[in-house]
């Protein structure tokens, strides 16, 4: 029987590898119509980091599977970390629709033709950084204890 954590990261690895799969499609089809043979920075980011979160949430199961911490601590570090993955994408996404940038991290922080408040940006990166590396650090030293 699996664990509610688990069966969070097993969805979110299925989303965010199909979401991996097509914007495959999508930076192909982009490739394939540009003079240059290339896709929008953001479409590249989309593509690669939905295939790479899709694999860490399988990682995170298996913490999670092997974790000596009760179950709704796992749920919601798995929770948190799987939001952060699924919100990275999303943005991702949304920069690669609107072909805004080619990083955003780059001041002043852009949406399509809206300049974000100075603050957005790092508040989301510092929660992203805490959900991200708290959610993984919890669900493997719950794991660590347990093999060791």
């Amino acid at each position: 029987m699996l664990t509610l954590a688990e069966k969070l990261c097993i969805t979110a690895a299925f989303a965010f590898f199909m979401t991996g799969l097509l914007t495959g499609i999508w930076k192909y089809r982009c490739m394939a119509t540009s003079a240059n043979a290339s896709a929008p920075v953001y479409v590249n980011v989309a593509h690669r980091s939905s295939l790479m979160y899709a694999f860490a949430a399988l990682l995170l199961a298996y913490f999670a599977r092997l974790s000596v911490f009760p179950d709704l601590v796992d749920a919601l570090a798995a929770l948190a970390a799987l939001a952060f993955f699924g919100f990275a994408i999303v943005t991702y996404i949304v920069h690669g629709l609107l072909n805004d940038t080619s990083n955003q991290l780059r001041k002043p922080h852009r949406l399509g033709r809206l300049h974000l408040p100075g603050w957005v940006t790092p508040m989301f990166m510092g929660l992203l950084i805490v959900a991200e590396v708290g959610g993984a650090a919890v669900l493997g030293v719950g794991a660590l204890l347990a093999i060791w």
